[in-house]
């Protein structure tokens, strides 16, 4: 019999971001979950960087000896990349990001962690976190100023006192040698999801779903039915003893993925709603808090349907329906006498912006915006640079890939260059 991991590897951006800063992988013989922090254009590469630095630890090469020390060099290698590329573009400094990595050789777990992201373990039942989150708040409980349940609620909670980032200092990590018992299931997650679920309902939910993806799964819906306004990243899995060939196709999902920009699996619940709602108008949606229980969790799935009825009846209830009908007349007759101007000044528009994306395997600059109006696109190559897709690190790569906006011409070509910088490639 051969111990190894099964596992499964979730993400989702929520409800109110519109970019997924959190990073996920999980392989037969690692475990990494990161959550990015500094905007969408570093947390995201933060996340990214710490997943390129730990992912070449998932194989029986790495061996037995310091599990520690080698997940500990990872992450100094991934700090200096983020120390390098932070100087590059000081616009971006303050990026960085939390870690937990796991690291499995035999009956061994080698772990780091730094930051507020959480590492749960399910053993003869009980869920307990392994983890200790590196905020204020935490801080605060430790020292004997706030009770765990006054910091659930703080207003500081997610106030961080240690991350991966562009600080010069090497980041102070938590460290430990752990069994790899089977029987045992990992849960590694985000804010996302410990921030609005309760550890009571995470704890039912680990425990009561034996299927791995079912329950990763079942997690994120948790999180979006309470509001999910923050990313969501899911790393789950069990230490099983099995005479079968194990799974050895790592799963990458968030930022370091190929399908990083994929939408929320949010929809159009009442929750999805309400989050819009609070995007759009600053008012308040309802969002878990930390103190819901497994009783709250079935209350939300009570009271879905009944919201999107009530949502459905208030926008009915707006204005009475000719008045309704009267206006919506009046705004196509306006749009249609305005479309032929609006089309012609609109093209202009178009032609003073710029961005950068793939022209077949290179990098190019394109005037214009990513967009087609039928047959006319609105975009075109303004020039095809000699930098090759795959002369680009991955998460580099992927960002080309999403097209990255430019707010000028000179901008453009400044991030080309920035790009030509991690290349292997002389200028």
């Amino acid at each position: 019999m051969t111990l190894t991991l099964r596992y499964v590897a979730r993400s989702d951006v929520g409800l109110i971001r519109s970019v997924n800063q959190d990073s996920g992988y999980a392989g037969p013989h690692l475990l990494v979950l990161a959550d990015g922090m500094g905007g969408p254009a570093g947390g995201d590469i933060a996340s990214s960087v710490a997943v390129a630095h730990l992912a070449p630890l998932d194989g029986e090469a790495h061996g037995g000896d310091d599990l520690v020390d080698q997940l500990r060099r990872a992450v100094s290698a991934a700090h200096t990349d983020l120390v390098e590329y932070s100087d590059a573009k000081p616009e971006l400094a303050g990026l960085g990001t939390t870690v937990i990595a796991l690291l499995r050789s035999g009956r061994k777990l080698g772990m780091v962690h730094v930051g507020d992201s959480r590492a749960y373990l399910l053993r003869d039942g009980e869920l307990v976190q392994i983890t200790a989150d590196h905020t204020f708040v935490q801080h605060l409980v430790d020292i004997g100023q706030l009770t765990p349940e006054e910091a659930e609620q703080h207003p500081h909670r997610s106030v961080l006192l240690r991350v991966l980032g562009d600080d010069a200092a090497e980041p102070e990590l938590d460290e430990s040698v752990r069994e790899a018992r089977a029987g045992d299931r990992w849960l590694l997650c985000s804010d996302g999801l410990s921030s609005y679920v309760s550890a009571e309902t995470i704890a039912e939910t680990v425990r009561s779903i034996p299927d791995l993806g079912e329950c990763a799964d079942a997690l994120i819906d948790l999180a979006l039915r309470a509001g999910g306004q923050d990313n969501i990243t899911i790393v789950l899995a069990d230490v099983v003893e099995t005479d079968e060939l194990p799974e050895n196709t790592p799963m990458i999902v968030g930022a370091a993925a190929v399908d990083r920009s994929k939408p929320t699996r949010g929809g159009d619940s009442a929750a999805a709603r309400a989050a819009a709602l609070t995007r759009t108008t600053g008012r308040p949606a309802r969002v878990g808090d930390g103190s819901d229980s497994p009783a709250d969790a079935e209350r939300y799935r009570d009271e879905d349907a009944e919201d999107e009825r009530a949502a459905e009846e208030a926008v009915l209830a707006l204005e009475p329906p000719r008045r309704r009908a009267l206006r919506v007349g009046i705004w196509v007759l306006v749009a249609l006498a305005l479309v032929a101007g609006a089309l012609t000044l609109g093209y202009r528009w178009t032609q003073t912006q710029y961005f950068v994306a793939p022209d077949a395997d290179h990098v190019a600059i394109y005037q214009g915006i990513p967009q087609s109006l039928g047959p006319l696109d609105l975009s075109h190559v303004h020039e095809r640079t000699t930098i090759a897709l795959d002369d680009l690190p991955a998460f580099a790569r992927t960002r080309v890939e999403d097209v990255i906006a430019a707010t000028s011409l000179a901008d453009a070509e400044t991030i080309v260059e920035d790009l030509r910088a991690q290349t292997t490639e002389e200028p």
